[in-house]
């Protein structure tokens, strides 16, 4: 492979970028994931053609007798352990922007979210009361499209995109377990990496904006969102790495709409956790794993648990005819 080690990084790096879903607003949940983005969240691969699979895993609970909207229900005590796997295509183009590569990637979640609530139903009798019900359905979340341009100058690499959600799942409201959010949404974003391969090291940092549309099915507006993700990696050999990583949500205007039965509902959570990685070949296909596990503290409005990431990425076809910026490859002496 031309690029052999440097292209190999950069794809395990690059990769970790396009998947979406997360937390807050409706369901408590909002479109982009949280954690998503974390070791090279800047670097962009040379154009070719880069396949990237997480599964995302999440285990967590509001109690105290709080209550979410979730399918246009209102519901209490809820707890949730959910897994949802993140397939994305991504393709760098040869094309150039303000000296910039362009890239392209589609994301096409699906998974089962197993959810144990107490529902809260209005009897003309006896007023609200609690029925308590567990819904597990494997469905089909919504399509996420994302475009970016990427920049290198020395061990600086840096992205601007934006993102883009289509309501395309296999929403049902009423129903405690979906991934689709049935509703649409704009993601806005930058990402920077510092990378020095003379010592290893991998300090990155990713943030951005979501502007949300309303979920026709529940006539719920989600309020604009902003996230941001960390993190700081040591390459201890040129195949493993082991890093502290990160994110920060806080919604930023009030929820709406006739289906916003709580009002504003604004959410936040923080979260640290860890990684490690490891880069291997079958053959000469460079392929990367990483696990990454985040653990939530400083919550308001959402659940309040424990995330973690399985990745597994490959370049799939890499353009030896491009001409990529020359980036030094990670040494081994370290």
């Amino acid at each position: 492979m031309r690029y052999g080690l440097c292209s190999l990084l950069l794809a395990a790096a690059t990769l970790h970028a396009f998947e979406k879903r997360a937390e807050a607003a409706e369901a408590a949940t909002g479109i982009y994931l949280l954690g998503s983005r974390s070791v090279g969240a800047g670097i962009t691969p040379p154009p070719g053609l880069y396949f990237n699979d997480d599964t995302y895993f999440y285990s967590g609970k509001i109690g105290g007798g709080r209550t979410l909207p979730l399918g246009g229900l209102l519901v209490a005590n809820v707890s949730a352990q959910s897994w949802i796997n993140l397939p994305t295509t991504m393709w760098v183009t040869p094309a150039k922007i303000l000296g910039g590569d362009l890239a392209v990637s589609l994301t096409t979640p699906f998974g089962e979210p197993r959810v144990n609530a107490n529902l809260l139903v209005n009897s003309p009798r006896f007023g609200p009361i609690g029925v308590n019900a567990t819904d597990a359905q494997l469905n089909v979340s919504d399509f996420f499209v994302n475009s970016f341009i990427g920049w290198h100058a020395g061990n600086f690499h840096w992205q601007l995109g934006v993102g883009g959600v289509i309501p395309s799942g296999t929403y049902v409201p009423g129903q405690l377990s979906n991934v689709s959010l049935n509703r649409p949404a704009i993601d806005v974003f930058g990402a920077i990496t510092w990378l020095d391969p003379a010592i290893g090291w991998d300090l990155s940092a990713a943030a951005g904006f979501t502007f949300n549309k309303t979920n026709t099915a529940t006539d719920y507006k989600t309020g604009d969102e902003f996230h941001l993700e960390w993190a700081a990696t040591k390459y201890l050999t040129k195949e493993f790495t082991i890093g502290l990583v990160g994110y920060f949500y806080q919604q930023l205007t009030p929820d709406s709409g006739t289906g916003a039965l709580l009002g504003a509902f604004e959410g936040r959570v923080v979260a640290l956790g860890g990684s490690i990685g490891y880069i291997f070949e079958i053959g000469k296909l460079p392929v990367s794993t990483r696990i990454k596990v985040y653990r939530e503290f400083d919550v308001r409005n959402r659940m309040e648990g424990t995330a973690g990431f399985f990745t597994v990425a490959v370049p799939l076809a890499i353009d030896s005819s491009s001409q990529a910026a020359p980036l030094k490859p990670i040494k081994a002496k370290f």
